[in-house]
């Protein structure tokens, strides 16, 4: 590549110095632990809804989303067809507890309802995958530094996480959601102009262009066959998938946090319901994007399909393009890299630091440590972010691949959980074990397809999990108040209201507005059929 030039400089910075700013500007409000955890809970539901869209949907989109289809089509669009119903289950059944229990931490919950092991092994794999999906996160960042400017690429990974553990350690929680509004900002600027120019620059008409995809085997969205090692197939996504993103926005600390820190229930759902009907528009997009540079490169091999952006943007010669896409995949990324700073540091300090080492002490002491602790694990995502280095693939898909070998384990946890009214932890972890055992054992023995690791994680833990505590601890007399039977039981004998301003509070009630899921659901599902058959 050419110079990156004065213009793109002075873009970049003033967007990294922005995010600094910001940080101050927030740190006048933290002046407790509760403070970095959850904020002042008056930040707007919409707000917290692009948190959560930027937190995870738009981690890799912008480099890995290309990437992806650009090799295998816009077929992989149905490992992300499913986020509607994904959301329709989390605001159904895992929110509630998690906002009514009133902590920072969502594996509280495994301790009130099995007992502190269970909520030791939860942290511990939640912080596992955490760093390491972060580590990705972080690789393809400084890809972008390093792809621009020419510095090395390690060298780039430490000044990424240098930026983001900045503002991240001064503004806490509010800090992270609200450069996340604007880094979502960025980001679909960034977006809607290489969309623009792509178009204007095809070499064919649109139509003409996915016909001639579609001809190529670009363009075969909805695979129905039933071979396992097929990664992408309506089975995954409507399967396979629904299970993996229950896990990662239902049982994932990093996301549900945000929703924690709303004003009401309502406005926690509701900022859910924003990334339930937003995401599949930006999935759609950025592979859309992929398979409309693959026509306009003719397929040309890169050295890294990572950078097809970046090189479409600078092949445009268009002055400050160029800052303007490095700002929005910089957003991107860092959407991710604080929250999950924030997060390890919040379920570090709570489930471990004070519950084991330093009991009773002041909000002040730990506010203290959550600091320290975001700056130990930002030092720790350097490591796995420095050997992601060596990888060529898409990082959306790594990413993806990174998480799917514990997910089955966390999903049966929380859904044991809330039905199982006889599973005891002793039960719960001789399952979690088993469940790790085979999912090692369909990755390292088998062909099948890692979206299929977690429905085999989840299959192979329910039954053990629940066949064991009956075999050592025998049949529950007692129903637990955090299952979901006990919780509306409670609310029955106590009297207490199920809704509040019009949303249910009681998990496993569906609120009226969640059926439109169901339904944007099934519209994108005909829509993909209309756009594979038709053209």
């Amino acid at each position: 590549m050419g110079s990156f030039g004065l213009l793109n400089w002075t873009i970049l910075i003033v967007y990294l110095i922005g995010n600094l700013l910001m940080g101050l500007m927030f740190s006048k409000n933290v002046n407790s632990a509760e403070d970095y955890y959850l904020g002042s809970k008056k930040i707007p539901w919409w707000a917290i809804g692009f948190s959560i869209l930027a937190t995870y949907v738009s981690a890799m989109s912008f480099l890995g989303g290309p990437a992806w289809s650009y090799a295998s089509g816009l077929g992989v669009m149905m490992i992300h067809i499913n986020y509607p119903i994904v959301i329709f289950i989390v605001i159904t059944l895992f929110l509630p507890f998690f906002y009514n229990s009133g902590v920072a931490s969502i594996y509280d919950y495994q301790e009130q309802r099995f007992g502190k092991k269970a909520r030791s092994v939860m942290s511990i794999i939640f912080m596992m995958t955490q760093t390491l999906s972060s580590a990705a996160v972080l690789y393809a960042t400084a890809l972008v530094l390093s792809f621009i400017t020419g510095i090395e690429i390690n060298l780039a990974i430490v000044v990424i996480t240098i930026v983001a553990l900045a503002y991240t350690l001064m503004g806490g929680i509010s800090a992270v959601i609200w450069t996340d509004v604007i880094q979502s900002v960025i980001l679909m600027i960034g977006a809607g102009i290489i969309f623009y120019f792509l178009l204007t620059d095809l070499p064919q008409p649109l139509m003409t262009t996915l016909s001639e995809l579609k001809a190529n085997g670009k363009m075969n969205i909805l695979d129905f066959t039933l071979d396992s090692k097929v990664e992408a197939t309506v089975w995954t996504g409507v399967i396979a998938m629904v299970m993996f993103h229950t896990t990662v926005y239902g049982a994932n600390q990093m996301v549900v946090q945000r929703a924690l820190t709303a004003k009401s229930i309502g406005d926690a759902k509701k900022s859910f319901l924003f990334m339930g009907f937003a995401a599949f528009f930006v999935y759609f997009v950025f592979l859309l994007l992929g398979v409309l540079f693959y026509s306009y490169y003719n397929g040309q091999d890169f050295d890294n399909n990572n950078t097809i952006v970046l090189q479409f943007a600078a092949d445009t010669g268009l002055p400050g393009l160029l800052g303007i896409i490095t700002a929005a995949v910089l957003a991107a990324s860092l959407s991710s890299l604080d929250s999950a700073l924030n997060s390890l540091s919040t379920v570090t300090t709570l489930d471990f630091y004070e519950k084991y080492f330093k009991k009773n002490a002041s909000s002040t002491h730990y506010l203290k440590a959550s600091r320290w602790f975001t700056v130990i694990w930002a030092g720790l995502i350097i490591i796995p972010a420095i050997l992601f280095s060596q990888s060529e693939g898409s990082v959306l898909e790594l990413l993806t691949k990174v998480g799917s070998y514990f997910v089955g384990a966390k999903l049966s946890m929380y859904l044991l959980g809330f039905y199982s009214q006889h599973t005891t932890e002793r039960g719960l972890l001789i399952g979690v074990a088993a469940g790790f055992l085979a999912v090692w054992v369909a990755a390292t023995q088998t062909d099948v397809a890692w979206p299929w690791y977690c429905a085999i994680g989840f299959i192979v833990n329910v039954p053990i999990s629940i066949g064991v505590s009956l075999l050592l601890d025998g049949r529950q007399n007692e129903i637990s108040v955090y299952t979901i039977k006990g919780q509306k039981q409670m609310y029955r004998e106590q009297n207490l209201p199920v809704k509040q301003d019009g949303w249910y509070v009681i998990p496993g009630k569906v609120d009226t507005v969640s059926w439109l899921l169901v339904v944007f659901f099934i519209a994108t599902l005909v829509a993909l059929y209309v756009l594979t058959v038709f053209i």
